[in-house]
């Protein structure tokens, strides 16, 4: 019985792991009659070839910038949805600010989100009695004692009643990191 869960676990996140990646890579733009194939999400240390000198010409933030970088966003490491790391679970993050977001996608053999997200230097925060107190995401910095800002966490859309750090990695759920004031 427990084989079976486990193989069943696998599969699921297998059959997740397939569909996020023909929703992300089956989006088509179609451009002055032609169809090119863009990527919202970028795996880090993976690289791309260029198709036509056109495309070559385009800068990084013209052809993969997914939010400007500009207010609470100047400071951040990522404008465009990434992915990260190798593992046989698969955490979705999205990161909120404002009315943009983008999402990490971290693949890892870690047991809650806050280790998945800290492994690849995601988040940072301080330690405290109640666990760890995350002050910047994606090199974004909310801190209440300068300006009463915090990174809400959200699990499937409901406020978490627990930590990032204490969070196990459900691979079915969604997870959110929100900047608030």
């Amino acid at each position: 019985m427990k084989n079976t869960r486990k193989i069943l676990s696998a599969v699921l996140c297998m059959i997740l792991a397939l569909t996020l990646t023909l929703c992300l890579f089956g989006c088509d733009v179609i451009e002055n009659n032609e169809t090119k194939s863009e990527s919202p999400a970028t795996t880090v240390g993976e690289e791309t070839s260029v198709a036509d000198e056109e495309t070559s010409a385009k800068t990084e933030t013209e052809e993969e910038t997914k939010v400007a970088k500009e207010g609470l966003w100047e400071n951040a490491t990522y404008l465009k949805d990434m992915t990260f790391g190798e593992g046989s679970k698969t955490v979705v993050v999205e990161v909120k600010v404002g009315d943009d977001s983008i999402i990490f996608t971290v693949k890892t053999d870690k047991d809650t989100v806050g280790e998945a997200l800290i492994e690849h230097s995601l988040i940072e925060g301080d330690e405290s009695q109640y666990g760890l107190y995350v002050k910047k995401v994606n090199g974004i910095l909310a801190d209440y004692d300068i300006d009463q800002s915090y990174w809400s966490f959200y699990i499937n859309g409901e406020y978490a009643m627990s930590g990032v750090d204490t969070t196990n990695i459900d691979t079915g759920a969604t997870y959110k990191l929100e900047y608030t004031k």
